[in-house]
């Protein structure tokens, strides 16, 4: 049996139905007025127009899967982020948020090899950015509040360097040859790959909550 469809830009309370507040594209998730990936982040730094350089294809490509992972948590409540909400697979939208942040981290201990460590992971639980993403307000607001902090961070060292074509300072544990020399360029390329491939788990996550659904 199909799935029903509610009205675009009507939110659904019946549950099983998908819907999107989107009404000009109705497979988007919101209208383009309305998308900060469209005109601008919530900083109001506008995104790129007409791009040709490559940093900043990048890094627009990067602001982009940052917001729409945003997006995707925004509206929902402690325990609605912290759901596993497609069994079995423990992930959730406020675990995502957690392992994303260790990901902003790790960027910057294979380029600069800055002193990062883990804020969630352990030797004995590598998956407890995952495990401890648990429906407690306090524990929802600590994830936004760093995340945000270490994307800022990684932004600052990356506007640091002017050469795409710098190599990583710290030990690499990316590519066929672990410990081998690695450009930034390669190094943004592999950060926005995590980004799309976990914003492909944020919209099943997040339609599985609620049913909203869009790009």
């Amino acid at each position: 049996m199909e799935r029903e469809e509610s009205t675009p830009g009507e939110r659904s309370t019946r549950p099983g139905e998908r819907w999107t507040q989107a009404t000009v594209y109705p497979d988007m998730w919101v209208d383009p007025d309305d998308d900060p990936r469209e005109r601008g982040g919530a900083d109001g730094e506008d995104g790129v127009e007409g791009v040709v350089d490559e940093r900043a294809l990048l890094l627009d490509s990067l602001r982009s899967y940052r917001l729409t992972v945003e997006m995707k948590c925004a509206g929902l409540d402690a325990e609605q982020l912290a759901r596993r909400s497609v069994p079995p697979s423990t992930m959730s939208l406020l675990g995502l948020v957690r392992h994303l942040t260790e990901d902003e981290r790790h960027v910057r201990r294979i380029m600069t090899g800055e002193d990062a460590p883990w804020l969630y992971r352990t030797e004995a639980d590598r998956d407890a950015d995952w495990d401890g993403a648990v429906a407690d307000p306090a524990v929802v607001a600590d994830a936004f509040d760093r995340w945000r902090a270490e994307m800022a961070a990684t932004d600052r060292m990356v506007a640091s360097i002017d050469d795409l074509g710098a190599t990583n300072a710290g030990h690499s544990d990316l590519g066929a040859t672990p410990g081998g020399e690695l450009q930034l360029r390669e190094l943004l390329l592999s950060h926005v790959e995590e980004y799309a491939r976990h914003c492909g788990h944020a919209d099943l996550l997040r339609e599985c909550i609620d049913g909203r659904v869009g790009q």
